[in-house]
């Protein structure tokens, strides 16, 4: 094979989403081990729900997912109680995670991986670094989390967050940016879903999300994750749960193609930007054209995105539409909003410290229907 260069949102040297240094690496036992204590757990059950080599800093290697999830919670005596007592969390490798991905991508007809080292592939950066497929785009997992209170039998929705560049779900998703304790504390009745992408780098790409419908099988295999997480009972109150897609810095692209055509359209319930604009215009435009009167739209924005949120803005206006400058107390089908934060706000910190501490607690308590 020989080097191609990707389309520029693959890495954040073009567009910079995720601008200042990398979040300081976790002592991968101490972040666990503060996990555990939050959800009542033991420390071999939960280690047990992530690979070794990941909690070591090591690559991923490419695996087959298990049936079962991984902290058996089974074992433990409360499993089948409802509500949950406690909240319960998986990570587990999924057949249909993002990567590995062996395509093309999209609108270049070039193949994401485009050199090959003997029996090692890799993808070719714009700035012309190598990131090889078993270091950086091999990571199967997925994080599923259902919070303490968490009821199946009232109405649920699942909430699926895609990550920001140079991230790992134990260090900035659990640790960083807090997600699970954020979506805990909205009092939504949610199924928190967060596949990794790109492991630990700073790349933006949607693997195996670039291709048309499969998103939708996506969804599929997280409930039957959900539903092994939770117990049988969960079974009915988990099938076809509505959807809210949450997408921080450079999860904009992913998030952007499972609107585009991920095939799952009809599920959408909204959409939740934190600090995300950077690219694929065209796409959330023609999601809300699409979409618009049935879902919520709202993106929030710090001053590195505020040029595309202005210029995504304008031309919903174009478009006859009044996107609000301020956040409505309900999110209601037909919200539309733009909220651009004060200056000062640290895009790095947007998850945890914007316009408001917790943003993603702060928006999902504002989705009506769907209260614990």
């Amino acid at each position: 094979m020989t080097q191609t260069t990707p389309s520029a949102w693959t890495d954040t040297a073009d567009n910079d989403p995720d601008r200042g240094p990398a979040p300081p690496r976790l002592a991968a036992a101490s972040a666990v081990s503060r996990r555990a204590r939050f959800l009542g757990i033991g420390l071999a059950a939960l280690l047990a729900a992530v690979s070794s080599a990941d909690a070591q800093g090591a690559p991923v290697p490419q695996r087959k997912p298990v049936a079962a999830a991984a902290t058996a919670p089974a074992a433990t005596s409360n499993y089948g109680r409802l509500p949950l007592p406690a909240t319960r969390l998986v990570i587990r490798p999924f057949e249909t995670s993002p990567f590995p991905y062996r395509g093309d991508i999209p609108g270049k007809d070039k193949p994401f991986m485009d050199v090959a080292d003997g029996d090692r592939l890799g993808h070719t950066a714009p700035a012309g670094t190598i990131r090889w497929e078993h270091e950086t785009y091999s990571d199967r997992r997925v994080l599923i989390a259902l919070p303490k209170g968490f009821d199946p039998r009232r109405p649920s929705v699942m909430v699926v967050y895609f990550h920001g560049n140079r991230s790992l779900l134990e260090r900035d998703v659990i640790d960083r940016q807090r997600i699970i304790d954020q979506v805990e504390r909205s009092g939504l009745n949610a199924i928190l879903v967060v596949p990794q992408f790109a492991h630990d780098a700073p790349d933006s790409s949607a693997g195996n999300f670039w291709r048309p419908g499969f998103f939708a099988a996506f969804l599929k295999e997280a409930e039957r994750a959900a539903i092994d997480l939770c117990s049988p009972k969960c079974t009915a109150g988990l099938a076809g749960r509505p959807v809210v897609v949450a997408a921080y810095s450079g999860g904009y692209h992913p998030a952007a193609y499972v609107l585009h055509h991920g095939g799952a359209e009809e599920r959408i319930r909204g959409v939740l930007l934190f600090d995300a604009l950077y690219g694929d215009l065209d796409k959330f435009e023609g999601f809300v054209a699409r979409r618009g009167p049935a879902t919520f739209f709202v993106s929030t924005h710090a001053r590195s995105s505020a040029e595309g949120n202005r210029e995504l803005a304008a031309s919903l206006v174009r478009r006859g539409l009044k996107p609000a400058a301020s956040l409505p107390a309900s999110f209601k089908p037909g919200t539309l909003a733009f909220l651009a934060g004060p200056d000062g706000i640290v895009h790095n910190d947007f998850m945890t410290r914007a316009w408001t501490d917790e943003p993603l607690r702060a928006l999902l308590a504002r989705i009506p229907g769907y209260r614990r």
